[in-house]
């Protein structure tokens, strides 16, 4: 016996209300991340600068992705030369306390 395929197997039938959300929650608009050092024409990003490179570093020492700080890719190459330089000089922590 042959399967009819020109029928919905659901019943034709959709569920969702017309207009509503799917899933029922709201949708989040997600903001797109800017470059700081491209924002704020930073050209030089200079590892005794602790207070500018220290936000690109994360409480346990690591250096923060670019997905998390929204940084371009040169800056972002700029940005870990110059954490590790620091950290080499003893300007920053390799690592923090557990």
């Amino acid at each position: 016996m042959p399967i009819n395929r020109s029928r919905p197997t659901s019943g034709g039938r959709d569920t969702r209300r017309e207009g509503a959300p799917s899933g029922g929650r709201r949708q989040y608009f997600r903001r797109r991340k800017v470059c700081k050092f491209c924002v704020e024409k930073i050209n030089v990003i200079d590892y005794k600068d602790l207070k500018l490179i220290g936000q690109f570093v994360a409480d346990r020492g690591k250096i923060l992705p670019r997905r998390l700080t929204g940084t371009c890719s040169p800056h972002q190459r700029a940005l870990a030369r110059a954490i590790k330089r620091a950290r080499n000089i003893a300007f920053l922590p390799f690592a923090a306390k557990v």
